[in-house]
């Protein structure tokens, strides 16, 4: 998921565009490979935001 996110956040840096909440999507993926869960499917945003409460 991080790879594919990285392949926008790029293309908007090269052309310009504002992408707030893609570049705050693949930090919460970044916090989810730090707690252990790279292989995690999309649910494991679940886990991160309730580490976060």
């Amino acid at each position: 998921m991080r790879k594919d996110l990285q392949i926008v956040l790029k293309e908007a840096e090269r052309t310009g565009a504002q992408m707030p909440m893609t570049a705050l999507v693949d930090q919460f993926y970044k916090d989810v490979q730090a707690m252990k869960g790279g292989r995690w499917d999309t649910s494991s945003l679940l886990r991160r935001l309730s580490q976060n409460d």
